[in-house]
């Protein structure tokens, strides 16, 4: 059994910034504090302007000038595979630095996270000779081909709450098409992913090819939203946030930008459930995991009266057994909030939520710890347009609304601007059809929650977005279509 407090003692950080395949000191250092108990871990290099315009020209470079994008598509698909081996033999390291980081308990990362990100490396190094272009009718003499291009750089901001799966579902679809990146990591949680570039410099990416900046998002996310020489930006995280993306390409080069976002995830729970124990311990499992900081966690519970009582009683006893822990303890299922200004903010809104007539079934106290810790929450009794039943609050806090048929279910479900998942139980086949058809929702599951795969694509409706991560159809995103009529008459 690995002691993972020993190795978080003896760990070494990233020392700066990764620019055209190696490390570099900036003109700024940050130290970074952990969530485990508030200590720092250290500092490191903190990324500025200029060091965007470095990372970005080195990438340009890279892609107008390298071998990269003119590789075989198989070639780039062998990196990419040797790629996923490396992040492979060194799982135990990038799963401390996730873990302190960001406060995931360190099995869910070596786990889940870890497990993501190599799948997500495979499945497009698998992909990217996969994908043929077209030879579209035309007449004697003419001769007319559609083929699929490099798109160009690609700059991906992602977020803390996932640093390595969900930048791995940019990073490795963009790669596999021929692109160069810049990834911009979040304040939060800006180590892992620097290892992880230099892993696949050592895997055999060109420098230039993968660069990765730590810095403040007003500075360099903008710094990316504006630059002239980045052709595509895909971003997970805030809608406000999304908002600036879109207004940095209006005002820029007119970039695409891919944008996946907020979310306030609705769990409907009918009368019908096929098994009610398990659809309860799946609700709780769908907001409590990851401290709630998901953006499909299932933060609406909207359960039939009929076995509303059953349900609430069994997700709040089911509660006890997610107490947040350390997350360097390997039994520890819930690991604290991400940072304290987090914990204060939930802290504010759910106390905003109780004044206005919310029950409190469990939890909503701070844990008596070092640390940003919060007890898996459970509140009742609140109307469906309150804040803290409309919007998202990235905590193991659950809104439950107690409905009174189906229809009054999906309209409360739809009742938010949000669009980015729901979920349905229901033992008729009929009924999980027609409710699934009216959830407008980028996925919808039926009998379960947070399932998938990776060849599915992931993404939103509404204020949650649009584009998708995932699949071939997240490939076709980081390409362009080029027709070239030849007339040989």
């Amino acid at each position: 059994m690995v002691d993972w407090v020993a190795r978080a003692a003896a760990l070494t950080l990233p020392p700066g910034v990764f620019i055209n395949g190696e490390y570099r000191e900036t003109g700024a250092v940050r130290d970074v504090l952990t969530p485990r108990d508030g200590s720092t871990l250290g500092s490191v290099a903190w990324a500025g302007v200029t060091d965007t315009d470095a990372a970005v020209a080195a990438a340009r470079r890279a892609f107008d000038r390298g071998p990269w994008p003119r590789l075989h598509p198989r070639e780039r698909g062998e990196v990419l595979q040797r790629f996923a081996d490396l992040v492979d033999a060194h799982r135990e390291e990038l799963a401390l630095l996730v873990s302190l980081e960001m406060g995931k308990p360190v099995r869910v990362a070596y786990e889940i996270e870890l497990r993501a990100l190599i799948r997500t490396l495979r499945y497009y190094g698998e992909l990217a000779d996969k994908e043929h272009g077209e030879i579209t009718p035309t007449v004697e003499g003419e001769l007319s081909l559609v083929t699929r291009e490099p798109a160009g750089v690609v700059a991906a901001v992602v977020p803390w709450n996932f640093p390595l799966t969900l930048a791995g579902w940019k990073i490795a679809p963009a790669l596999a098409a021929g692109c160069t990146v810049v990834v911009k990591t979040a304040e939060q949680s800006p180590l892992s992913m620097q290892r992880v570039a230099s892993l696949g410099v050592e895997a055999g990416l060109p420098p230039g090819v993968l660069n990765v900046l730590s810095g403040d998002g007003p500075v360099v996310g903008r710094a990316l939203g504006e630059h002239p020489d980045v052709d595509i930006l895909t971003f997970t995280g805030s809608t406000n946030v999304g908002r600036h993306f879109l207004r940095y390409s209006a005002d820029s080069n007119l970039k695409r930008v891919y944008l996946e976002l907020g979310g306030k995830s609705p769990n409907i729970i009918l009368r019908d459930a096929p098994d009610l124990d398990a659809a309860a311990d799946t609700a709780a499992w769908a907001i409590f995991f990851n401290s709630g900081e998901m953006c499909t966690a299932g933060s609406r519970l909207i359960v039939h009266r009929d076995v509303a009582a059953r349900v609430i009683d069994r997700v709040v006893a089911t509660a006890a057994s997610w107490a947040p822990g350390d997350p360097l303890d390997p039994a520890t299922r819930m690991g604290p909030i991400v940072d304290e200004r987090s914990l204060q903010r939930i802290l504010g809104q759910l106390g905003s939520g109780l004044a206005a007539g919310g029950t409190l079934r469990t939890g909503g106290s701070r844990v008596a710890r070092p640390g940003p810790y919060l007890e898996p929450t459970v509140v009742t009794g609140l109307a469906a347009d309150h804040p803290l039943v409309r919007e998202e609050l990235f905590a193991p806090v659950l809104s439950v609304l107690v409905v009174d048929s189906e229809d009054e279910a999906v309209h409360v479900a739809g009742d938010t601007p949000y669009g980015l998942a729901a979920a349905v139980w229901t033992s008729d086949l009929g009924t999980a059809h027609r409710v699934s058809r009216r959830l407008r929702a980028g996925t919808v599951w039926v009998n379960c929650y947070e399932e998938g795969d990776l060849s599915v694509p992931f993404g939103g409706v509404k204020l949650s977005g649009f584009g998708r991560d995932k699949s071939r159809h997240a490939l076709a995103e980081y390409s362009d279509l080029k027709t070239t009529w030849i007339s040989y008459a």
